[in-house]
């Protein structure tokens, strides 16, 4: 059967490995058409195959592809790197009614020299990660089910993150998931060999990638829809109390 995607062009290959050279206006500009054609275009095409994937395991998960894929222009206001353009090309799928980084979503990025997958909680607001670190101070046992996972050691190693240099208060130090509690991100993440961004594999490798992690994600999620959920129907509560028009 067909592949839902066939791969990257040669010719986008070519053009990273030209930017990675030459990352400057005047070299990126008249070569824009080519980006659009045999990056982006691809790109979009790319994400929405992932998104009929995502129906059938993570369905919340399903981004239009436009506010999926990230710019490809860098900020360079507070950075020392003033390179105008990103050396690869990037994709978010957030939980939907979430924002972008305000929950745990999936990832991936394309460039000629190296793929990147994962997904899980990067930069949480406060708010958010007590409500992660509670959640699993509760349910330790089967998030640590879902981090041994033989797909999940297999395909990446098992959880990563910074962590804090002692158990956060509020906790127990003594509690049997202290070591999960100091995390300050949760993050599965790996590289996938570069040579498969021109063939069928990329997209064969990037479902099975993300189907792999999902319980992963979908437990991170559960105390955030929680919250969110109570705080929607309090604000309807409020609305409807007599007296509060």
């Amino acid at each position: 059967m067909p592949s839902a995607f066939p791969g990257f062009s040669p010719e986008a290959m070519r053009f990273f490995r030209g930017l990675r050279r030459n990352n400057r206006r005047d070299w990126f500009l008249p070569r824009k058409p080519i980006f659009e054609e045999h990056v982006r275009r691809p790109m979009l095409a790319l994400v929405d195959a992932l998104n009929r994937a995502l129906l059938g395991f993570a369905p919340a998960h399903v981004t239009d592809p436009e506010k999926a894929i990230y710019r490809f222009y860098r900020d360079t206001r507070f950075s020392a790197d003033k390179t105008p353009y990103k050396d690869h090309i990037a994709a978010n799928f957030p939980r939907r009614g979430s924002p972008k980084h305000g929950a745990a979503g999936y990832y991936f990025s394309v460039a000629d020299n190296e793929i990147e997958v994962g997904g899980g909680v990067y930069l949480p607001e406060p708010d958010t990660l007590d409500a992660i670190r509670r959640h699993i101070a509760v349910h330790h046992d089967e998030f640590r089910r879902i981090e041994a996972a033989r797909a999940v050691q297999k395909l990446y190693g098992g959880m990563q993150g910074e962590q804090t240099s002692r158990v956060p208060r509020g906790f127990d130090p003594a509690h049997p998931a202290a070591d999960l509690l100091r995390y300050k991100q949760f993050l599965l993440f790996t590289t996938l060999d570069p040579a498969i961004a021109t063939t069928p594999a990329l997209y064969r490798e990037l479902v099975k990638y993300f189907r792999a992690m999902a319980p992963f994600i979908d437990f991170l999620n559960t105390p955030l829809t929680r919250a969110r959920a109570a705080s929607r129907t309090g604000i309807v509560l409020q609305r409807a109390k007599p007296g509060t028009a």
